[in-house]
């Protein structure tokens, strides 16, 4: 009788022996004798490649039951970027509720802050889940006995990497220097082994590969499966290369990949804004690169619980973040209503069935094409290429001002004019930090984007904050330092 394998759900990435006492789950990628499948069939690949995915779900309670305290309810991407950015408070109406988000809010947080640890947790189990699935595909014994074609091996091995890569790009960003975990651990010796950081570089240069790998696997195609058109696309690659690029400010390669990606035809923007985000055009829109894909009445549950937050008061628009809009943008309201306390791009509809309900069918979107043109267009900034900089900073403003208002009318003549020609660097930054803020607003960028621009200190401390120098890393989570018995070190300043 052969053994079943059970995806872990680990509380830490590490061990040491020395703490064993501390440990109330096993490390990630950690193979025990009763979880090691002797036996793997097709279908044991096939779903090792699915289960990847799932760490990018708001699905509730994934890791978990409530686990509030640990950040373990959801992803915790629009705490960490939306709260943290002062674009979003946590409640319409403030209270003592989930304090600890309060603490993004106020930059007050310490390294036992439970979403550090939610979002260490989520990443981590995606890349031990990304990892089983590269260990099986990668074993041509396998793949020989369970009769697994080329084509077949290679598209969910392309999958695999691109995932892992993705995971480890929201790590590096948060942390910096994180543990490079790449295979699944048999033993804790193996897992004692991996219970450091390494730079963020290696990491880097890993997820580039993994990337590189992807890229000569995954099929051609707007979609790569025309049945499972949430799965990662050709354009997914390219467009996580090309955010690697901007991250670690490689001009021309962003230039060059999007160029290339362009070429393709596969997108362009929608010609109404909320279309990113509509469940009614789910897979039939010009513009959304990758998204996961959440779906209602399964069994487990795969509904976006983002919403049932929404239903209990949480997801509100600060006030700096409602006067960034200029006077009759459209995006405003398709983003949240502040009069009647909608958020509808997290609905995925302009109405309210879905506020309050956990197994709402509205996809969480990662990339679209307004994303990757403004990473165009900050790339032709930073290179002096300043008109083409500004020529695609108005593709996004043409869009805005040409998308129905939500009551299906258009903007008053003279709204969101087009920028004019400059040739000052600072002003087209400006109009691009502007840009990306409202067009992204609520899509978990905001935070991130003030980083790499250096300008969160300044941003965050104009608004009343305690963000200090060490924030631009967020701390290592302390459990994961404690279990490890010191081997994973903290982040400066925490």
């Amino acid at each position: 009788m052969k053994a079943i394998y059970k995806i872990l759900i680990p509380a830490a990435l590490l061990f040491s022996a020395g703490c064993m006492k501390n440990l109330d789950r096993d490390p990630i990628g950690l193979l025990t004798p009763e979880q090691v499948n002797t036996d793997p069939q097709v279908g044991t690949v096939t779903g090792a490649v699915n289960s990847s995915y799932q760490m990018l779900a708001n699905t509730l309670n994934l890791l978990g039951n409530w686990d509030w305290p640990r950040g373990l309810v959801l992803r915790n991407d629009f705490i960490l970027q939306d709260i943290a950015s002062g674009d979003m408070q946590k409640k319409w109406n403030p209270d003592g509720d989930q304090a600890w988000m309060d603490q993004f809010t106020s930059w007050s947080f310490t390294a036992d802050n439970g979403g550090f640890n939610g979002q260490w947790s989520y990443d981590y189990e995606g890349i031990s889940r990304s990892n089983l699935a590269i260990s099986y595909l990668t074993d041509d014994a396998l793949m020989s006995k369970l009769a697994i074609d080329n084509a077949s091996r290679n598209y969910q091995l392309g999958q695999a990497y691109f995932l892992r890569a993705f995971y480890y790009f929201d790590l590096v960003n948060a942390f910096g220097d994180v543990p490079l975990l790449l295979k699944p651990l048999k033993n804790f010796s193996e897992a004692d082994e991996v219970s450091k950081r390494v730079p963020k570089e290696e990491v880097y240069s890993q997820i580039s590969a993994d990337l590189a790998a992807a890229k000569g696997l995954i099929p051609a195609g707007k979609y790569s499966n025309n049945t499972d058109k949430w799965r990662v696309s050709q354009g997914a690659v390219l467009a996580m290369q090309a955010k690697v690029a901007l991250f670690t400010q490689k001009w021309n390669e962003v230039v060059s990949i999007i160029t290339e990606l362009e070429g393709l035809g596969y997108y362009s923007l929608n010609a109404n804004y909320f279309d990113n985000f509509s469940i009614a055009k789910k897979y039939t829109d010009n513009e959304v690169i990758f998204a996961y894909n959440h779906v209602p009445e399964q069994t487990p549950r795969n509904g976006n619980g983002i919403c049932a937050l929404a239903g209990w008061g949480f997801i509100a628009p600060t006030t700096n973040f409602v006067n960034e809009f200029e006077t009759n943008d459209p995006r405003l309201l398709y983003t949240v209503d502040v009069t009647t306390q909608n958020v509808y791009k997290i609905f995925g509809e302009i109405g309210t069935t879905n506020k309050g309900n956990e197994d709402a069918a509205s996809n969480k979107v990662y990339i679209r094409w307004a994303d990757v043109l403004l990473w165009k267009a900050e790339a032709y900034n930073e290179m002096n290429s300043y008109a083409n900089a500004v020529t695609y900073i108005n593709k996004i403003r043409t869009r805005a001002r040409q998308t129905p208002t939500i009551t299906g009318g258009t903007i008053p003549a003279g709204s969101i004019t087009d920028r004019p020609a400059s040739n000052n660097k600072d002003e087209i930054k400006n109009w691009l930090v502007h840009e990306r803020r409202v067009e992204l607003g609520f899509e978990s960028h905001r935070f991130y984007d003030l980083k790499r621009w250096g300008l969160a200190k300044t941003f965050l401390t104009g608004l009343g904050k305690s963000f200090q120098d060490k924030h631009y890393l967020y701390p290592i989570p302390q459990g994961e330092i404690d279990k490890s018995g010191g081997s994973i070190t903290q982040n400066n300043g925490y």
